[in-house]
């Protein structure tokens, strides 16, 4: 008999005579550290205490003391890339991912996956005998893939992980979550107290003592991705009121004081600027006594919801502590971009709003005040903020100037940082943290990974900038592209070029801008009419560096990026059954520019039915169609507000079909109608579904999301016998793909 597995013993007639074997588990290199990353969402450059801010961090103030911060790192600006880049060591459009993991554009840059080529550092470290864990946000498979169907060959277990604990998409209720363990979903926590970052770090922290418990020998890589402080800005009301009085002196005092803690603590050399504000953002002095209230309270919870973060971090440190394992783990916490620009103006309560292209209203937000932080709500601050946030730097997240790449890096490792809170000015990009961390352990990149070619790193270990002295080594990345949205630049040798796009307009009507890093570090000198051959030199090098990269071609964000749509995820019918898990958004029947009809077929016993057919969204938007006393209804939640479809009694006993009908006539018109037993009962004119998101939460069959879409309290669950319900697009236009992306970039 031929074996297929490697032996290297001796087999014979009897045990007398043969020889046991046995293969050596993967080990580690001697003295091989724990890995941390600690990723915060959407945290702007000056946001940590160590910083220069006023939001208490002491946890990660102390980490900053006790190691290394980074003035001089960068990310990619936007969530999905920067991740790439950090568990690949390689560039974002390198490996497929050059925006959102909603994005698959048909281009090899723009897949919305990590290209199987780029290993991840937990299918590197695996075979090294690493156990390895991801924890919270993922948002790198693309979100067509993420219900219970998968496909699954991009969520975490499949990319090198042992298990997952966290959600899948780019946000979430922070109350009310969508989980997913591993390859399956979870129900929806429903409970008094829950907070996801409590959550997620007990988790952490409980794979951390059990792994240590039954394996101490072994290694591990923790990769711990918060929530906060991505939008909601969910947090209890006592870490609001604390805020309230520190803020009441505005953004633009504040970016004063953070800049002078800066001066001071040396994160920005002498001299430093601050640049003037943002476009759009008003002097703090002439906003009425009313707004500056609310936005006050908007930025309060997001202080309040990073110090909350901070607060449990403080548990992950202890535990690591107390079992010992502290001083040899190479823990790195960094922010995936800048400070969110999503928030618009005047600031949000329902997100929702600006990814349709519906400016906000300030009688909105005023009517919701009192009610920022709680669990209904998708709340972000003005643009105000986001602009001291990202303090003393341009613009915001998604941007390529400072404010949105540029963000803090704290390296805490005892056993081989012998310098305790020094500051590192060197040039890196988050791309260079994967080829650190192999360095740091010892493991090289092998040339397969599962039958895999692997393409080389593309990053520059930054581990030199640990030794004693190492604030003074010179740099070891000498360049470095970025692409984000249609803006683009390009960092070498001490200089940047970066043009920032108009969407809808020519690229070719981009102007670029110069500016010397080492001398201007809020970019505030724009130096191109000075010094144009330099700056043409930059913009060729960016050329190159795009062909090389996997940039090109450039998409404009009105139809080259939100606009196109893979013709082979459209489908245009569903049959859902009860007792269904939710449904993710881009996985549930796209009902956008479309006539579309549902179709639900229940049986009513003695006494009458009531409760949730089908919905889709939460409080923010969406749509629901349920019966609610003995009368069929449809609601519509455009953004906030509600249109109501209600007729036919649903009352007598048996099995009925029930049915909401929509012929669309424009992008905000149309007629809806209710049928019951394949008679209208009822039609009026009726505005189609939202044109860019339907919802954030996703759609249940059968019973509703937490918190409710419409007039009801959810879940709500039918209490008669729903057996199926079919949804199908019919007639009218197919999916309005520029619409939709007009819709999705109008708010900006």
């Amino acid at each position: 008999m031929t074996g297929y597995e490697a032996f290297e013993g001796v087999v014979g007639r009897t045990l007398e005579e043969s020889q046991p074997w046995w293969p050596a588990p993967p080990r580690p290199p001697a003295g091989a550290p724990d890995v941390v990353f600690v990723v915060f969402d959407d945290v702007g450059y000056s946001d940590f205490g160590c910083y220069g801010s006023e939001i208490s961090t002491p946890t990660l103030d102390s980490l900053a003391a006790g190691g290394l911060r980074y003035t001089n790192f960068h990310t990619t600006a936007l969530c999905s890339p920067t991740r790439a880049c950090l568990l690949t060591g390689r560039n974002h459009h390198s490996v497929g991912m050059a925006g959102l993991a909603e994005w698959d554009h048909g281009f090899p840059g723009v897949r919305g996956r990590i290209s199987r080529h780029a290993a991840t550092l937990a299918e590197i470290l695996g075979p090294h005998g690493y156990a390895s864990w991801a924890v919270g946000k993922w948002h790198l498979t693309p979100t067509s893939h993420t219900s219970a169907a998968g496909s699954f060959d991009q969520w975490p277990t499949q990319r090198g992980f042992d298990g997952f604990y966290g959600f899948l998409p780019g946000e979430t209720n922070q109350y009310h979550p969508e989980l997913t363990q591993d390859n399956h979903p979870l129900p929806t926590p429903d409970r008094p107290g829950y907070h996801l970052t409590e959550d997620l770090v007990q988790r952490a922290v409980g794979r951390i003592v059990e792994h240590h418990a039954l394996a101490p020998e072994r290694p591990f890589f923790l990769y711990l991705c918060l929530g906060a402080c991505h939008a909601p800005h969910h947090v209890g009301r006592s870490y609001i009121e604390r805020y309230v009085p520190v803020f009441e002196k505005g953004w633009d005092q504040t970016r004063e004081d953070r800049l002078a803690r800066q001066l001071e603590m040396g994160l920005v050399p002498p001299g430093t600027e601050l640049p003037p504000r943002n476009q759009e953002v008003a002097a703090w002095a002439d906003l009425p006594a009313d707004q500056q209230r609310l936005f006050v309270r908007l930025q309060a919870a997001y202080a309040g919801m990073l110090e909350h973060a901070d607060e449990q971090l403080s548990k992950l440190v202890s535990t690591l502590a107390r079992l010992g394992r502290f001083d040899n783990t190479l823990l790195v916490v960094l922010s995936d971009n800048g400070a969110s620009q999503e928030g618009s103006q005047v600031g949000t309560v329902n997100a929702l709003r600006y990814f349709n292209g519906v400016r906000d209203e300030l009688e909105y937000n005023f009517a919701h005040e009192d009610e920022i932080g709680q669990a209904h709500l998708n709340n972000n601050y003005p643009l105000g903020w986001a602009m001291a946030g990202n303090t003393p730097l341009k613009r915001y997240k998604q941007n390529t100037h400072g404010g949105g790449v540029r963000d803090p890096l704290i390296v805490h490792w005892p056993a081989r940082i012998a310098e305790r809170g020094g500051l590192r000015p060197q040039f890196h990009h988050v791309v260079d943290l994967a080829p650190t961390v192999l360095e740091a352990v010892g493991v090289p990149l092998p040339g397969q990974v599962d039958g895999f070619a692997q393409m080389p790193l593309e990053g520059t270990s930054l581990l030199y900038s640990f030794d004693a002295g190492g604030a003074a080594a010179p740099g070891a990345k000498q360049v470095q592209y970025f692409e984000m949205l249609g803006h683009r630049g390009i960092y070498h040798d001490g200089w940047k070029a970066v043009a920032w796009h108009r969407p809808g307009t020519p690229f070719e009507a981009d102007r670029w801008e110069l500016y010397h890093l080492e001398k201007d570090f809020s970019e505030c000198h724009d130096l191109a009419a000075e010094h144009p051959d330099k700056l043409a030199e930059m913009v060729e090098r960016w050329w190159a560096e795009a062909g090389a990269h996997q940039v090109l071609p450039l998409r404009d964000p009105i139809a080259g990026v939100w606009g196109v749509r893979d013709p082979h995820k459209v489908r245009r019918r569903h049959v859902l059954y009860p007792g269904m898990g939710r449904i993710p958004t881009d996985a549930a029947p796209d009902l956008r520019n479309c006539s579309y009809w549902i179709e639900a077929e229940v049986e009513v016993a003695e006494g009458g039915a009531e409760g949730v057919l089908l919905a889709h969204g939460d409080w923010c938007g969406g749509y629901a169609f349920y019966v609610k006393d003995g009368v069929l209804v449809h609601e519509l939640n455009r953004v906030g507000t509600h249109h109501v479809l209600a007729g036919g009694e649903v009352t007598k006993p048996g099995r009925h079909q029930l049915g909401y009908r929509y012929e669309r006539r424009d992008d905000e018109d149309g007629t809806g109608s209710l049928w019951v037993d394949g008679s209208c009962v009822v039609e009026a004119s009726y505005p189609p579904v939202q044109r860019g998101f339907i919802g954030f939460v996703g759609l249940e069959v059968g019973r509703a999301p937490v918190p409710a879409v419409g007039d009801f309290t959810a879940p709500w669950p039918f209490t008669g016998t729903l057996l199926q319900v079919t949804v199908e697009r019919r007639g009218g236009r197919d999916i309005d793909t520029e619409a939709e992306a007009a819709a999705r970039m109008g708010a900006q």
